[in-house]
């Protein structure tokens, strides 16, 4: 199935940010009736009905909000284009969007991203910061900044570094309770957990150099969905985290936090995750370079 008509799509994706067809016709220019005529002619070609309409309301139906993603992407990739063989259009312009971990952006990213957007003055930063793992597609992310390897065949991923989960306290925790010699000993101590995409991570699996491996199963008095809090808690002293080392290691260099069972710990790279690199707008892979750069200059 072809869509014949650029309009047409145009018409569904601004009738669904609208929320109506007469938002939809005056940001397009057109009336509402041609507005209506084209979201007609769209559905007829794609054979199913993308949008639910009475005289007051209008609702996305299950597959309008499937095929929404797509029609945005399309759109975006058509300007992309047109932007990049165009002479007049030298410097990055237009939006990207960007899911990447809480803890990571507030503690490393956070001034890369604003010396990129102060760089390239024409592009939009749209950060969207969770520890809730985003559907690409879905969502319309355009790069997801995310730790180990992917489960997705559908998706690319550029690697921006090789770190690790670590174990980690504060001097006043290990005064108080004591350092672990195994990783068993783990389960009489205050573990700190946080949600990983969408599920409370206590099972946590440890390895070493020389081939080891344990898989504990922790507990404690704090569970949280923000892995910051779960930081901040550890810096209080209030027990055990297992952590990326890129979001541990100024603490470590500063001594508010100490290394817990060194020679243990899960490799976990880090990754720019991409719907596609077939038509990879050049904003994102400016970004993606630039980001890759400086992890590697961070070491």
């Amino acid at each position: 199935m072809n869509v014949e008509n650029i309009t047409d799509l145009k018409i569904f994706v601004e009738c669904a940010e609208a929320g109506n067809l007469t938002g939809a016709a005056e940001v397009l220019h057109i009336t509402p009736a041609a507005a209506s005529a084209g979201l007609k002619r769209l559905e007829a070609q794609l054979g199913v009905r993308l949008l639910e309409r009475s005289t007051r309301t209008q609702r996305l139906t299950p597959e309008g909000e499937a095929y929404l993603g797509y029609a945005q992407r399309a759109l975006a990739l058509l300007a992309e284009g047109g932007a990049q063989v165009s002479e007049s259009q030298r410097e990055l312009r237009g939006a990207i969007r960007l899911a990447a971990p809480s803890d990571l952006t507030r503690r490393i990213l956070l001034p890369w991203l604003d010396a990129f957007a102060d760089a390239h003055p024409g592009v939009s930063l749209q950060l969207s910061v969770a520890d809730t793992l985003h559907d690409l597609v879905r969502d319309t992310v355009d790069v997801a900044i995310r730790y180990g390897d992917l489960a997705d065949s559908r998706l690319v991923a550029v690697k921006l570094a090789d770190t690790a989960r670590v174990l980690a306290a504060s001097p006043a925790y290990l005064k108080k309770a004591g350092t672990p010699s195994h990783p068993r000993e783990l389960s009489q101590h205050d573990c700190l957990s946080f949600e990983v995409a969408g599920r409370r991570h206590v099972s946590w699996t440890l390895g070493t150099a020389a081939g080891d491996t344990a898989t504990v199963r922790t507990d404690g008095k704090r569970s949280v969905d923000d892995a910051d809090i779960a930081h901040r808690w550890a810096l209080e002293g209030r027990g055990i985290i297992f952590k990326s080392a890129l979001d541990l290691a100024a603490h470590f260099k500063a001594g508010e936090l100490k290394p817990v069972l060194p020679d243990w710990r899960e490799p976990m790279p880090l990754n720019a995750v991409l719907p596609s690199n077939r038509f990879l707008p050049a904003r994102v892979r400016a970004l993606v370079d630039d980001l890759k750069a400086r992890f590697a200059a961070l070491g």
